[in-house]
């Protein structure tokens, strides 16, 4: 096999760092699903939000407990001094009370405030979904990164090995006086320069390593070629109506406005008085002295300087504030679906381009290299014509990583890029199970729902 022919097929092994981390080199080749899953169980920012969701729940059962009638004692031990005792202290005495209370009526307050706290709770779930696409985008990126980085560093290590090639080549020919010192010293800065991309090509790939573990949760081993996925619908308008009516920010919003909507009725009822009854049972040392009563009593608000008024009036504008931030979000969504899926088309038209451009570049370089053998071209060109190609075959390498990165942008802007859609091997958090679990407002600390969920969590967080 001839010098320059060992030459152009060191140079166009460049191409198959396409590839890399694009193929499966091996069979435990970590696939996006399995890096999505890690990320699913590992992402503290879940965690957090999880939480969250739960002390929403809990809003729900302290709501819930307004509606029941409340148990309270009271214990008291004192002494008294006065006309009846002789102008003396009387004797140490005690009194045990228990005292039962209940709001009979409240003109539909805490029903009402009950409703509002379950709207919270789904607005909460809502933003919990939000939550989880955006932890999988956020690995969809760090695993593309990597694979990227990965791609160039290949690229330029195969660059520095054709430009050691080169090197040698020209001292030989230099040795046999058939070019000049000025020639080879072309080719040792060329090496030179493909040795500062390699590494800076590396910096690039630790970085994105880093990256990668804070989104997954584990450094990335081998990285296979994600499949290409198809997208839930056909058509762009057909994105948009998705989008409206699925994503989580949309949907988030709507139960908050709708919650804003309840919070301005319970301003104004209260406004409205307050019907509560009360039993009191009260033990003295005295046994004679024991007594039960029974109370009915009505409360409201005369006069408070303008506060009850000025509770519906800002309950208002909160609920203005709601329905336009849900109206600025709605388009919000809709310009990011229709600039996702727009972007999508351009990245695989771009794709498409640069695999052309490298084919291109690759006939340009044979060509170039077969004239300066016969003496047509230039050491320079030589060097210009391969530049070109690497140029372009790293042109190849980021559109095919944009494109594939880009589809999973058009799920996570259709409200889709959610380990359920995705169908990822991962056990799927049920935000309803704490919900169940004190939704009727248990006096335990945790019930046994709740224990058993906190189980499963932990497994989870082990895993």
């Amino acid at each position: 096999m001839s010098k320059s022919k060992t030459i152009r097929n060191a140079l166009y092994a460049g191409v198959a760092s396409l590839g890399m981390g694009a193929m499966p080199v091996a069979s435990w080749a970590e696939t996006l699903g399995d890096a999505l899953a890690s990320a699913y169980k590992n992402s503290g920012l879940l965690e957090q939000n999880r939480a969250t969701l739960r002390a929403a729940d809990e809003g729900v059962a302290s709501a819930l407990s307004d509606l029941r009638p409340s148990l309270s004692y009271n214990y008291q031990v004192g002494k008294e001094r006065g006309f009846q005792t002789g102008d003396v202290w009387s004797d140490w005495s005690d009194t045990l009370s228990f005292i039962a209370s209940m709001d009979i009526y409240t003109f539909g307050r805490n029903k009402l405030s009950v409703d509002l706290q379950k709207e919270v709770v789904l607005a909460t779930r809502a933003s919990l979904v939000n939550v989880e696409q955006a932890v999988l985008a956020s690995a969809v990126d760090a695993y593309m990164s990597v694979r990227e980085a990965q791609a160039l560093v290949n690229l330029r290590q195969n660059a520095v090995r054709l430009n050691q090639q080169n090197l040698r080549a020209a001292q030989d020919r230099f040795e046999v006086g058939e070019i000049t010192r000025t020639e080879v010293a072309q080719f040792e800065a060329q090496l030179a320069s493909v040795r500062a991309d390699l590494a800076s090509a590396q910096g690039t790939l630790s970085a994105a390593r880093e990256t990668y573990k804070v989104a997954v949760g584990h450094y990335p081993t081998s990285l296979s070629s994600p499949p290409n996925i198809t997208l839930p619908v056909p058509t762009l308008e057909a994105a948009v109506s998705t989008a409206r009516q699925r994503h989580p920010g949309i949907i988030a919003l709507q139960h908050q406005a709708t919650a804003q909507d309840i919070a301005v009725d319970i301003a104004e009822r209260n406004m409205f008085p307050t019907v509560s009854g009360s039993v009191t049972q009260s033990y003295s040392d005295s046994f004679d002295d024991d007594t039960t009563s029974i109370g009915l009593g009505v409360s409201g608000t005369i006069y408070s300087g303008g506060a009850v008024a000025s509770g519906v009036r800002g309950a208002i504008a909160n609920r203005d504030a709601a329905r336009a931030e849900l109206l600025q979000t709605s388009r919000e969504v809709e310009q990011g679906v229709r600039t996702n899926w727009a972007m999508l088309s351009v990245f695989a038209a771009s794709e498409s381009a640069s695999n052309a451009y490298v084919q291109a570049q690759r006939v340009a370089y044979d060509g170039v290299r077969e004239e300066a053998d016969l003496g047509a071209a230039t050491t320079l060109d030589v060097l210009d014509a391969e530049q070109d190609l690497l140029d372009a075959q790293v042109s190849a390498i980021q559109a095919r990583i944009a494109r594939e990165t880009q589809s999973y942008a058009v799920l996570q802007s259709l409200g889709m890029l959610t380990v359920e859609q995705l169908k990822l091997n991962v056990p799927v958090y049920d935000p309803a199970a704490y919900y169940n679990a004190v939704k009727n407002a248990p006096t335990r600390y945790v019930s046994p729902q709740g224990e058993k969920l906190d189980r499963v969590l932990e497994g989870l967080m082990k895993k």
